[in-house]
């Protein structure tokens, strides 16, 4: 009897050990995903189409700010 992919039971089961990068990885993703659940929200408050653009121009203005202080912190490493 042949099985296909992912049909059980498997020969080899995956080692699911949550390695250092994984677990990192899962917490930025959810961090990003909790901030642009945030600026969603607040879009979504807006009561016009032209206040949901221009609410949006100032946070990727922000976000830009941002990225450049801590940028700043960097200079001359690399």
């Amino acid at each position: 009897m042949t099985r296909r992919p992912g049909e059980w039971p498997v020969d080899k089961p995956a080692d699911l050990k949550a390695d250092a990068l994984y677990v990192q990885r899962a917490a930025e993703q959810a961090r990003r995903e909790m901030v642009l659940g945030s600026i969603r929200a607040h879009l979504s408050e807006q009561p016009t189409r032209g206040s949901v653009l221009s609410a949006a121009r100032r946070w990727c203005a922000d976000v830009m700010a941002a990225a450049y202080e801590v940028a700043k912190k960097f200079r001359g490493s690399g």
